[in-house]
């Protein structure tokens, strides 16, 4: 029987696609009635593009990037929603070893832990000023991405200015490690594998992780076009059910093997295996011989993993303000508040009797401890998501947390 649904999807080789790539591989979108089509794109800025003008109907995305498209920042500016996160967390901060030699002479722990790295990296970023020397330069893998977001935040709180002691350069993920290696940057924030893919080449050390920076937060999202989204509203509900499952399945440590061997196909990340295991597994390899117990490195399913909270696009929007991409007011407000759509992730899974969030937002930085939760269906636990500077995102006071952070100078 020929399927009902063909949906078309874009993707980059990162770890955080495995629920797309697991939805089509083992049988969860087939049993939807779902043809998934996946094609592998190198940037995100294509993916983007793609979905745009077409080629795509949703797309592995960026969990920032949905909403810039809606605020009019970038050139096709399609309108684009996000009705399901694609997991939490993800991604790390990797720097070269001889930045790392110079954090560990200004005493940088070992144990990922954000304050301490930040502040060695920032009496470095002191010494270098002094000294007359070039600002580190740092990659990310796109203007609107959490990876841009997380690491000013990072670099602010532990005074560091990002616009004026450090130069941020947009690389493709995949070419991290190698454009480190080439001492092109001095650092990059990147998904997995490609901060293992330094450590395994010797080229660089990982200081901090985003479940670092701020627990419990997602890094890639579904991005839907809108009109195809109205156009086919069962369809799209069929992939959610089938992303979902999707999510289960690969959040089970017993099918982390598979999933790795899976990911590292040609056809998806192509690389070696071996690259990634570490962030299924919550065992981070740092680059010095050592490792960090990181249990919740990357989430695909637990603790609401999928669920697009409105909190999480109104964060992520005042960071665009913070950092001067968009004008802070009440209409652009609404309009990354309406870009994360939990009203079509619950219409979706609402009769597949699963553990649904009973509000559209949370206080982030309120969970100190995994909290149980009003839900709709099975019981549903929290983890914790507190940023690293002990800060509180209230999503009904977006104004007030920005101009809080527009009066708070770096000091470095």
């Amino acid at each position: 029987m020929s399927p009902a649904h063909q949906i078309s999807a874009g993707f980059l080789p990162l770890l955080d696609s495995a629920v797309l790539v697991a939805a089509r591989e083992l049988g969860f979108a087939a049993d939807e009635g779902i043809d998934l089509v996946l094609t592998r794109e190198n940037s995100w800025a294509s993916i983007r593009d793609r979905l745009a003008v077409g080629h795509f109907n949703v797309a592995h995305m960026l969990a920032p990037m949905p909403i810039a498209c809606n605020l009019g920042l970038t050139p096709l500016a399609a309108r684009t929603i996000a009705p399901m996160a694609l997991g939490l967390g993800g991604n790390a901060v990797t720097v070269s070893r001889d930045l790392w030699d110079e954090m560990l002479a200004q005493d940088a722990a070992s144990d990922f832990d954000p304050r301490s790295t930040g502040a060695a990296l920032a009496a470095v970023v002191v010494h270098r000023k002094a000294a007359g020397g070039s600002p580190l330069r740092f990659g990310v893998v796109h203007p609107h991405s959490g990876h841009n977001y997380e690491l000013r935040y990072w670099f602010a709180a532990c005074g560091v200015d990002p616009d004026r002691d450090i130069e941020i350069i947009i690389v493709p993920p995949s070419f991290m490690a190698d454009a480190l290696g080439a001492r092109r940057i001095d650092g990059y924030c990147v998904g997995e594998p490609w901060n293992t893919a330094a450590v395994a080449k010797g080229v660089g050390r990982i200081v901090t992780t985003k479940a670092r920076i701020w627990r419990s937060s997602p890094e890639k999202v579904l991005g839907v076009a809108a009109e195809w989204a109205e156009a086919e509203p069962e369809a799209l509900s069929a992939l959610l059910r089938a992303l979902y499952r999707a999510a289960a399945w690969s959040g089970d440590s017993g099918n982390h093997g598979e999933l790795a061997e899976l990911m590292a196909g040609p056809a998806y990340v192509d690389c070696p295996v071996e690259w990634l295991k570490p962030a299924l597994s919550g065992l981070i390899q740092t680059g010095d011989g050592g490792e960090v117990v990181t249990p919740d490195f990357f989430v695909p399913h637990a603790k609401a993993a999928t669920f697009p909270w409105k909190s999480h696009a109104l964060w992520f929007y005042s960071q665009m303000a913070r950092w001067g991409q968009i004008e802070a007011n009440p209409a652009n407000e609404a309009i990354a508040r309406e870009t994360y759509r939990p009203d079509l992730y619950r219409q979706a899974l609402r009769d597949v009797g699963v553990a649904l969030p009973g509000a559209n937002a949370k206080v982030e930085g309120a969970l100190v401890t995994e909290t149980p939760v009003g839900s709709a269906g099975a019981s549903l636990i929290l983890g914790p998501d507190g940023f690293f500077d002990g800060a509180v995102f209230d999503p009904d006071r977006v104004g007030d947390y920005i101009q809080g952070q527009l009066l708070a100078e770096p000091k470095a």
